[in-house]
C-alpha cells in the first residue's frame, strides 16, 4: 500500500503516516521518481552557498519523504532547510524525472505552519500585510498613496539626511534606498473603462491581472503593458473583482488564504478567454491554482479551465504577434531569467526576442542568467543574509559593460537594484515590456516629427 492510499484509509494506523497529521499532506507523486542522483545540486543556489545536503533539492525531498515515513518530526530542524528554499524551482529544470520540487516545498510548508504557526511580532507582521493588507486593493491603493506623499514632498531626503533609517535592519534600509517612484495604480485609473480599446484594429480581447504590489510600486509597468497591448490589437478588460493572485502566502505556507484568493480571481476572469500577467511571479501560482485544490475536485476542474487561459505578456506577443519598432534604441541590455518564468513557466526565448527586435538594441549575454538573484517573494525580507549571498553570486554574473538589465518579474526588478546599488554597478533595471514601450513611443516621437522610419 502507497502512502497516498493510507492516508485515504481512515482504518490505516501505520507509524509512517503519524508525522503530517493535517490535510494537504506533501504528495506521494511527487518525489516517488526522485533516485537522487544529484543532478540538481549544481542547479541549487542554497547548495552552492552552503555546500549542506539538506539544502539541496535532493535533500529536501529527503526530508520531506522522511516525515512522511515517520523518521522525522515536523519541528524546527524540518522547518529550517524547507524555508531556506528559494522555491526557484531551478532543480526541476535541471532533474530527468520530473521530480515536482516547488510542489512539495510548498505543500511541506503548509504542514509546518499548521504545526508551528507564527507567533510574536512575526505573527503580526504576517497577519497585518498577508492577510489584512494585498487582498484588499483599496488598502493598497491608500498604502501607495502614503508612500507616494513620503516621496514628494520632501519626508523621504529629510529622513534619509537624518539617519533616522539607521534604526532599521540594513537590508530594509538597502530596499527603501532603491524604492521606485509611486504613480496612480493603473486599476485606479481606468477604473471608469469597461474595456479599454485597441488603439487600431480590434484583433482580440484580454484579461489584464494588474497584481496587488505590482499596481502600486510599478503602475509605469501596468500602463507600459497596456500600451503595448492596445498597440497590438487587443482590447483590454480589467476585472474589477480581481484579487492579489496569492503567491506569498502559498509561499508562506498559509495555503487557506492561498486558496480563498484563488477561487476569488477564478471567478472574477471565468469571462475571460486569455488572461495575460506582466509579473513571473504571480503567472505561475496562477498557472499553479489546481494544486491547491487537490481535496476540492469542482474547484480543481475551475482551476485548471482558468490555468490554461493564463499567459506572461511576452508569450503573448510572441505567440499572436506584434509590431516590430522601426527606430533605432541604441542601448546596449542583458536579460535576467525570472525564476517563476523560465522555470515556472517554461518561457526563455519570447522576452529575448522582444529585444533583440527593437533595432539599435545589442543584446548581451549573461553567464548563468536563469540563476536565482535572491528576491524570491519575500525571501530577502525573511531571509537577508541568504538573499545577499545569492544576490552577490548572481551580480558576479552581469555584464558590467551594459545600460539595461532586462526582466520580467518586480521582485527580481527590486533585488536586482539594490545589486547595483550594492556593487557600484551604474546600469538601469527595467521590464522587457516597458523597453518595447520606450521603442513604440519614439517610433510615434519621429512621425510627429516627419523622420522617415529607421
Amino acid at each position: 500500500m502507497s502512502l497516498k492510499e493510507m492516508i485515504k484509509d481512515p482504518t490505516c494506523t501505520t507509524k509512517s503516516l503519524t508525522n503530517y497529521k493535517w490535510k494537504e499532506h506533501p504528495d506521494e507523486e511527487k518525489w516517488a521518481d526522485c533516485v537522487h542522483c544529484g543532478l540538481c545540486l549544481e542547479a541549487c543556489p542554497t547548495y552552492e552557498i552552503t555546500g549542506q545536503e539538506q539544502h539541496s533539492p535532493r535533500g529536501r525531498v529527503h526530508l520531506i519523504k522522511s516525515v512522511a515515513e515517520g523518521k522525522l518530526e515536523v519541528n524546527e530542524r524540518f522547518m529550517d532547510p524547507v524555508f531556506t528554499c528559494l522555491d526557484c524551482r531551478a532543480c526541476e529544470t535541471a532533474c530527468p524525472a520530473d521530480v515536482q520540487v516547488g510542489g512539495l516545498i510548498e505543500e511541506a510548508r503548509g504542514q509546518i505552519r499548521q504545526a508551528m504557526p507564527l507567533s510574536g511580532w512575526k505573527g503580526m507582521v504576517s497577519k497585518v500585510f498577508l492577510e489584512g493588507l494585498f487582498p484588499y486593493h483599496n488598502r493598497l491603493n491608500k498604502l501607495g498613496s502614503l508612500l507616494g506623499i513620503y516621496q514628494k514632498s520632501g519626508m523621504q531626503k529629510a529622513v534619509r539626511k537624518t539617519g533616522l533609517m539607521k534604526v532599521m535592519p540594513q537590508h530594509l534600509v538597502d530596499m527603501e534606498a532603491v524604492m521606485p517612484k509611486v504613480n496612480p495604480p493603473a486599476r485606479k485609473k481606468y477604473k471608469n473603462q469597461e474595456v479599454i480599446k485597441a488603439k487600431n484594429e480590434s484583433k482580440q480581447e484580454v484579461a489584464f491581472l494588474t497584481g496587488c504590489i505590482m499596481d502600486v510600486m510599478f503602475s509605469d509597468i501596468n500602463e507600459s503593458t497596456i500600451n503595448v497591448l492596445t498597440r497590438n490589437g487587443s482590447d483590454v478588460t480589467i476585472p474589477k473583482n480581481q484579487t492579489c493572485c496569492g503567491a506569498l502566502h502559498v509561499h508562506a505556507g498559509n495555503r487557506e488564504t492561498g486558496r480563498k484568493l484563488a477561487k476569488q480571481n477564478i471567478e472574477a476572469f471565468k469571462d475571460a478567454d486569455t488572461v495575460v500577467v506582466n509579473s513571473a511571479g504571480c503567472g505561475c501560482m496562477l498557472q499553479d491554482y489546481p494544486e491547491l485544490f487537490r481535496e476540492e475536485p469542482e474547484w480543481q476542474e475551475k482551476a485548471e479551465q482558468f490555468s490554461k487561459k493564463v499567459q506572461d505578456i511576452s508569450k503573448y506577443l510572441y505567440d499572436t504577434g506584434y509590431e516590430t519598432p522601426s527606430t533605432p534604441l541604441n542601448k546596449r541590455i542583458t536579460y535576467h531569467d525570472a525564476c517563476h518564468l523560465a522555470h515556472g513557466q517554461n518561457v526563455r526565448e519570447e522576452p529575448r526576442d522582444l529585444l533583440i527586435n527593437i533595432p539599435g538594441v545589442e543584446m548581451v549575454h549573461m553567464p548563468n542568467a536563469d540563476r536565482c538573484c535572491g528576491s524570491a517573494g519575500i525571501y530577502n525580507i525573511t531571509n537577508p543574509e541568504m538573499a545577499g549571498a545569492v544576490l552577490e553570486s548572481k551580480m558576479e554574473n552581469v555584464p558590467e559593460d551594459v545600460e539595461m538589465i532586462s526582466m520580467g518579474n518586480p521582485g527580481c526588478m527590486l533585488q536586482m537594484a539594490m545589486g547595483v546599488e550594492k556593487y557600484g554597478r551604474n546600469q538601469k533595471i527595467v521590464h522587457t515590456v516597458q523597453v518595447l514601450d520606450w521603442a513604440y513611443k519614439q517610433d510615434d516621437e519621429q512621425k510627429e516629427r516627419g523622420v522617415p522610419d529607421g
